[in-house]
């Protein structure tokens, strides 16, 4: 069987995580007026970092071994996004009384506080992170976000372990 070049699949997966970027922005933020919580931002970084990594193998075309690395990276920068949809979807899933509460709005985040400590926030997440805004076939925004990051862990795969 004869499967596309890794620079097709690798641009194929770059332009995948732009279309994810693009519909989180223009429709679900700007379309529908979901606001990202605290995860949702971390997650977006994690999806842009994916596609930025395929894309720069995709241009790159690189010998074997590169794209190893290229791959690997990619598979680390998509499985730590999966940590994160997870555990947004741990949050969705506990008791009301256990929600951590709310905390301040991102940008006041990078206003009030040095950016080391606005990032840590971010990362730990807040109880606007438990809010299921949108659900499709019973599935939240990120358990989605999950199956993307599953698929391009596997693309990652799949070109780390190709001959």
């Amino acid at each position: 069987m004869n499967f596309p070049s890794n620079r097709v699949i690798n641009l194929s997966a770059a332009v995948g995580c732009a279309l994810l970027i693009v519909v989180a922005i223009v429709y679900f933020q700007n379309h529908l007026g979901l606001e990202p919580c605290y995860l949702c931002i971390t997650q977006r970084v994690f999806v842009i970092g994916v596609g930025i990594i395929f894309l720069l193998a995709g241009l790159h075309n690189p010998s074997p071994s590169g794209q190893k690395v290229y791959s690997g990276l990619a598979l680390l920068t998509a499985v730590s996004g999966g940590y994160f949809s997870s555990k947004q979807l741990w949050l969705q899933g506990l008791p009301e009384e256990q929600v951590p509460a709310c905390g301040p709005p991102a940008d006041y985040l990078f206003d009030a506080f040095p950016a080391s400590e606005a990032i840590a926030m971010l990362l730990r997440g807040d109880g606007s992170c438990a809010v299921v805004q949108w659900q499709l076939f019973g599935l939240s925004m990120p358990a989605w976000v999950l199956i993307c990051f599953s698929g391009l862990a596997l693309i990652a795969i799949f070109q780390l372990l190709r001959k």
